[in-house]
């Protein structure tokens, strides 16, 4: 089964939605009774999302927000042009930016900090943000906010320009290829995964064939032996591996947070870099014809792998494929990078790239255009996007990196920020999205804040100072922060208080990948946000007293009674 790319017709919005064919296969719909299905699928098979894109160019942008919100599950079709409704309803969206591997030229982060300056200015300022700020994703997107529907089609215009679209960035399709940030210039890359990344990408977006799938659909690519992608939590993983003399990839299938969280499968498939875009073609394949249609709430891919089970998921996606199966490929995986925070030496001599903390994610657009300026005369001209909210520069010659970090921006956005300021990461929140119960923007910022200045006051020679705690704070449970696998995952909450309810956090410690890959355990629920700082500082403060020499607070967290870190959270004595 070959692909193809059909013939470039005039696209002045960049949406590509005509995107690459496969000869002889159908637009996927295997719907087995049409009665049992539910809204969203219906929606599907009614009208291809799709064809959402050009119905806000030529009606929605002119005719408003009732235009479209008199059409049945339009607004759940923006999604497949990376458009989301905000919390505040109304003429008010958030849109994500596809950022394939992570990795922007300076006109492309330029083009998207000016989106945010010009279109993305809220009715009032925020407290600690201010206004016109976006957010890195920990997809490696960037979504906008305060979006006007009549502004879309125009800033699509000038995304399209520098070769930026918003095209599956949401929606139930293969989302944002994630890779390796530093792809192409890590001194320790075994296999160049922003290229794989990229293709796969190229594949999948404007694809009207692999548009229709059972729900969301996340790909991966690590080129490291550190899985700084995290492969092992999304539903496609490659990671390298090495058959013979070969070095390619072995794939992963079913991994994924949220509810039911998961680690994915190795199937023992060896593949090398040519054979990713097939085999990920084959998987979603398999996700369309044999996923759950009839359950959202189970339709994903982990639970298509748990009732298959790996050996018969592998047998149902070699016989979709038109590639060799090969087996028993040495993984190459040795370990977990949490980020690329600081300065390092590149593979090429006399560079440096620069790893610089974005606290929970969020900067303004003018903040945006200012690292895409130092990218260009600092760097090789890339902001390169981590899965942990971070942007790194590339390309740096050595005799410029102190000058570079003496800029104001590298002031606020500083490689030496404290453990927790380096590692917290945060979800959209309520702020702007419907499914949040609770803040998380602000909230993460002021607490690392808080905790730094506290930790280094407490115990101003603890190691744990030159350490990233990985604190993530998501809203709710769909866990896009990714709090499962945190060293303090936070999950929202309300706790009911005597005479009123409040904002509040459930609190699990002890997760990681890569060697030490499991999920945190849920240790206390419904802390109120008011004794949070608490009871994170205790817990810092325990692991840092009874931890054994080189023992990571993971490897701590586990062997530690769950009583007793009961007990640490909420400020009790063993």
């Amino acid at each position: 089964m070959s692909t193809t790319r059909r013939d470039t017709h005039d696209d002045p919005y960049g949406l590509g939605l005509d995107g690459p064919t496969v000869e002889g296969l159908p637009f996927l719909n295997p719907y087995r009774n049409i009665g049992e299905l539910n809204d969203t699928e219906l929606m599907k098979l009614r009208r291809h999302p799709f064809e959402v894109a050009a119905a806000v160019i030529n009606t929605y942008a002119k005719d408003g927000v009732d235009a479209l919100n008199a059409v049945p599950y339009e607004v759940e079709r923006l999604k497949w042009v990376g458009v989301y409704p905000q919390r505040q309803g109304g003429d008010a969206f958030m849109m994500r930016v596809k950022v394939p591997g992570g990795v922007l030229t300076a006109p492309q982060a330029r083009e998207i900090g000016l989106a945010a300056e010009a279109f993305g200015r809220g009715p009032d300022d925020h407290p600690l943000f201010g206004n016109s700020y976006c957010d890195i994703t920990t997809r490696q997107t960037i979504q906008l906010h305060w979006l006007h529907m009549a502004d879309i089609p125009r800033i699509w215009e000038r995304f399209a320009r520098v070769g930026l679209t918003s095209v599956q960035a949401c929606g139930d399709c293969a989302r944002n290829v994630t890779s390796c940030p530093v792809s192409g210039v890590d001194a320790h890359e075994i296999v160049d995964s922003l290229a794989v990344a990229t293709a796969i990408s190229d594949f999948f977006t404007g694809n009207r064939t692999y548009a229709n799938l059972p729900r969301k659909f996340k790909i991966s690519v690590s080129g490291c032996s550190e899985d700084c992608s995290r492969v092992e939590i999304n539903d496609i993983g490659f990671w390298p591996a090495s058959l013979g003399d070969v070095t390619g990839f072995n794939v992963l299938v079913g991994g994924g947070l949220s509810d039911g969280e998961r680690l994915g499968s190795d199937l023992d498939l060896f593949i090398t870099s040519d054979q990713a875009v097939e085999v990920a073609r084959g998987i979603a394949q398999v996700f369309a014809e044999l996923g759950n249609r009839e359950h959202r709430g189970v339709a994903r891919m982990r639970y298509l792998v748990e009732e298959l089970g790996p050996e018969q998921f592998r047998t149902e996606l070699v016989a979709r494929l038109n590639v060799e199966p090969r087996s028993g490929a040495t993984a190459l995986q040795t370990g977990f990078r949490r980020d690329h925070v600081g300065v390092h030496a590149q593979r090429q001599e006399g560079f440096s790239y620069v790893g610089c903390v974005v606290p929970a994610g969020r900067l303004t657009g003018l903040e945006l255009a200012e690292a895409a300026r130092l990218a260009e005369h600092y760097g090789d001209g890339h902001v390169r996007l981590g899965v942990d909210q971070n942007f790194i520069l590339s390309g740096v010659a050595n005799e410029l990196v102190d000058a570079l970090l003496a800029e104001d921006l590298m002031q606020k956005f500083s490689p030496n920020s404290g453990p927790f300021t380096r590692g917290v990461v945060a979800c959209t929140g309520n702020e702007f999205c419907r499914y949040a119960i609770t803040e998380t923007k602000q909230r993460a910022v002021q607490l690392a804040k808080r905790l730094d200045a506290r930790l280094e006051e407490l115990s101003p020679q603890s190691p744990l100072r030159t350490t990233p705690l990985r604190v993530h704070l998501s809203g709710c449970s769909a866990s896009c922060a990714q709090p499962q696998i945190a060293d303090i995952g936070l999950r929202g909450a309300i706790h009911k208080g005597e005479f009123k309810l409040e904002e509040a956090y459930d609190v699990g410690l002890g997760g990681a990948l890569g060697p030490e890959a499991g999920f945190i355990n849920w240790v206390e629920g419904a802390v109120p946000v008011r004794d949070l700082e608490d009871a994170i500082l205790n817990t810092t403060l325990a692991y840092d007293q009874q931890h054994r020499e080189g023992e990571t607070f993971t490897a701590w967290a586990r062997r530690t009674n769950i009583g007793d870190l009961r007990n640490i959270v909420n400020g009790r004595s063993s």
